[in-house]
């Protein structure tokens, strides 16, 4: 079948009222991705990967890959996971001109082409495409507007494409990455507001002659009442998204796709589901996870007399403060500024990986772990998790396992997939 066919059928058993969906894992954190690969050993069914148009560009983005430099990067690791790379979906995340939204709209569209061009070539084949970001020159940015840019950038994934395309279209889109300050309330897309977003998309794929292309639209970006912060989470109210997901008859072929999920329980995750969310995006929550399980390596190492130690702590700390890009819009200012920067929720530690002094200090910190036999009752104080499988593994690679599986298979409970361990 092609991601397409598999995509689709998905969507039909969800419309039927089926418990069917996928979890859409938005990470490109190599031990994070090798935990979600490891998760879906046992079965056979898709995995749908994607990256965002900040994180991987013509340009590089903050990963510095290009998206055929992703793809290469997803196969190694699906090989080296013993993963078959054939099940594997790529989807490209709100790919339009959000990452040169300082420039002039006409520059930024332009960015947008070449890297929408280049994610298809690359072979990715689930396409969000986003054109709600206003840029330079926009003072009243519409709704008409971002349809016909959506449209645009559909027709130049269009003409590059060596497989037929799914795509995601909507507006309505929460701010990647979680909120930026705390919030009393979040509201739910009104079902005529969802109505007129396929109406303005449909009419402007069809000015374009795109009638093929927005059949295969499978679904749309709506808030269905769930986000984040850095210490809060919107918990999903099905009460309060009725008429919503209600909605879902008058569109075609389509269902939700709810972006920050992450943090739900899983049974507001599986009532997701049956709300027709059939996509739910994850990302900050995973490598949430995977910065629990280094920082609780590092509580273990100061509990031994290592003769080097990582300093992992004070090293992340020291990195991101010499360099604010990526958390100082993120974290208010206050007593409580180091504890949502290195803990919060929206975990903006996730850009820091990749440093050098970063890295360095990760690899001796998994050189201490993985050297000494440590006692259950220590790994148990510190850990809190099951680590007796996979015993062949070094530890620090079980712990990561452990730390970020349990959200890999919240997910993929909710999902239905016969791939929960």
């Amino acid at each position: 079948m092609t991601d397409l066919a598999v995509l689709q059928a998905i969507v039909s058993a969800n419309r039927a009222g089926h418990r069917s969906a996928i979890p859409s894992w938005c990470t490109a954190h190599p031990d994070t991705l090798r935990a979600i690969l490891k998760a879906h050993q046992p079965g056979h069914g898709p995995i749908l990967l994607e990256a965002t148009c900040n994180q991987v560009n013509q340009h590089g983005g903050y990963t510095g890959m290009t998206p055929a430099d992703f793809r290469r990067f997803i196969n190694d690791l699906a090989t080296e996971s013993a993963v078959d790379p054939r099940r594997i979906i790529l989807g490209g995340d709100h790919l339009g001109p959000n990452p040169w939204r300082h420039l002039a709209s006409a520059k930024a569209m332009a960015n947008a082409k070449v890297m929408v061009k280049a994610y298809v070539q690359a072979g990715f084949t689930k396409i969000h495409l986003d054109a709600s970001m206003a840029c330079a020159d926009d003072s009243n940015l519409d709704e008409t507007q971002m349809a016909q840019r959506a449209a645009e950038l559909c027709a130049v994934a269009e003409a590059a494409a060596r497989a037929p395309l799914s795509y995601v279209i909507g507006t309505e889109v929460p701010i990647p990455g979680g909120e930026t300050a705390i919030l009393d309330t979040l509201a739910v897309t009104r079902p005529e507001a969802t109505l007129r977003t396929c109406d303005l998309h449909r009419a402007a794929f069809h000015k374009l002659g795109l009638d093929a292309a927005f059949a295969r639209v499978i679904a749309i970006v709506v808030q269905p009442g769930v986000d984040f912060g850095n210490s809060q989470v919107f918990a999903f109210d099905p009460a309060k998204a009725t008429n919503l997901v209600a909605a879902i008859a008058a569109l075609p072929n389509a269902v939700f796709e709810a972006h920050s999920t992450d943090y739900q329980t899983e049974e507001s995750l599986t009532s997701l589901v049956a709300g027709h969310f059939a996509i739910l995006k994850v990302g900050p929550e995973l490598t949430f996870a995977y910065r629990e399980a280094v920082f609780a390596m590092a509580a273990l190492e100061d509990e031994l007399p290592f003769p080097k130690r990582s300093e992992i702590i004070h090293v992340i700390d020291s990195v991101m403060n010499a360099d604010d890009r990526h958390w100082r819009g993120y974290v208010a200012r206050g007593n409580q500024q180091r504890q949502h920067k290195l803990f919060g929720l929206s975990d903006r530690v996730r850009y820091y990986w990749p440093d050098p002094n970063v890295a360095r200090a990760v690899e001796v910190l998994h050189v201490n772990i993985d050297t000494v036999n440590l006692p259950q009752d220590l790994l148990a104080r510190h850990v809190g998790a099951d680590l007796n499988t996979d015993a062949g593994l070094p530890l620090s690679a079980r712990i990561i396992d452990a730390k970020v599986g349990a959200v890999v298979r919240k997910y993929l409970a909710a999902c239905g997939s016969t791939t929960v361990a």
